[in-house]
């Protein structure tokens, strides 16, 4: 196929993307239209330019956004309960706290009213590995609504998550509509994790905590512009959920639109459970072992919990149990033996050294 050819057949491609992407706003149909319109008199001219590509590429992306598709909520607060339960032991506070936001929502949303909208942000604080990040894919869960992730700590500027002009070589969208697009849905839930830890320098740290205010606040984000795709693109559908250890590097403004919800850290009884009923049943299966195949002496978690001090959260814990579990393993493979019991004495030796 010559080269003009596949340009054709390419145009014939973003002209079908156009015509069957769902509520698009006539205007920005238009826009792409008259680009189109554009890339067909530059490929009929014979020749090929950087042009074509960034046009191209454009298209693409904003044929993908989602601009109606979207997930219907569940509104079950009892369902939300038992989702929590199921995976966190304990944080009462916490989870009450998210029950209470959950009832706000159920209340606006019976009565007509825009209940995300209306909603203040939560923030959720505590030390690494208290459970933040599971805590709000629980929450997603219950809802029914898809989820995502964006590692505030990558953040090094303002350009990540607002996008840069297509007129730039290499150009691409921020990290929201890139968020939205992964999802396919106008709704999601999107978890903005460790925002405190978004760039280290003081200068660029205010750019980006103004971009989040504009973000978060639902004054500002239904006309949310994106510097790569430059049309204003609703953002009030999306339920924003934040998180961080410390809120001292937070702006006041930013602060003033936030629930905070703090996290507490797990006492030692706490990760005995969670490790017994939550981790170990999941780490076993993952390591390919049978639960006989592994027995731990219950007078032992408390050497397990803490081999190497004190912890706020249970990650350490885990790659506790995924150590002990592959030498397990290894063992089984190698035919020492058919399944180890953990004992007083044999304990060093399984623990990560």
């Amino acid at each position: 196929m010559e080269k003009k050819d596949f340009l054709f057949e390419e145009l014939n491609t973003l002209s079908k993307k156009i015509k069957d992407t769902k509520g698009m706003p006539e205007d920005l149909v238009t826009r792409l239209v008259q680009m189109l319109d554009r890339l067909d008199r530059m490929a009929n001219l014979g020749h090929y330019a950087t042009e074509f590509d960034t046009l191209s590429r454009y298209i693409e992306t904003v044929t993908s956004i989602p601009w109606v598709e979207e997930t219907k909520d569940i509104l079950d607060l009892e369902g939300a309960k038992e989702s929590m339960d199921r995976h966190h032991y304990g944080m009462q506070y916490a989870k009450d706290r998210i029950l209470e936001y959950l009832s706000t929502l159920i209340l606006l949303s019976q009565r007509g009213e825009g209940a995300v909208s209306k909603s203040p942000v939560l923030l959720l604080v505590g030390l690494q590995g208290v459970g933040k990040t599971t805590l709000a894919y629980s929450l997603a869960e219950t809802l029914g609504r898809k989820f995502e992730r964006i590692a505030m700590g990558g953040i090094g500027s303002s350009t990540e998550l607002r996008g840069r002009s297509k007129s730039f070589p290499e150009a691409e969208p921020g990290q929201i509509i890139k968020a939205i697009t992964r999802t396919g849905v106008r709704n999601p839930l999107i978890l903005l994790d460790e925002i405190d830890k978004a760039s280290g320098e003081q200068g660029l740290r205010s750019d980006i905590m103004a971009i989040l205010l504009e973000i978060l606040d639902p004054k500002q984000n239904v006309a949310f512009r994106d510097h790569y795709v430059d049309y204003p693109i609703d953002l009030s559908n999306v339920l924003f959920i934040c998180s961080a250890n410390t809120t001292g590097t937070l702006s006041a403004a930013l602060m003033d639109r936030m629930e905070i919800i703090k996290m507490p850290s797990y006492t030692d009884q706490e990760k005995t459970v969670i490790a017994k009923e939550y981790l170990l049943p999941q780490i076993i299966q993952k390591s390919g072992l049978k639960p006989e195949e592994l027995q731990i002496d219950p007078d032992l978690w408390p050497g397990i919990v803490r081999p190497f001090g004190y912890d706020s959260g249970i990650r350490s814990l885990g790659r506790t149990l995924e150590s002990i579990c592959r030498k397990v393993a290894r063992e089984i493979v190698e035919g020492k033996v058919t399944e180890v019991k953990l004992t007083s004495e044999n304990l060093k030796y399984y623990l990560p050294q």
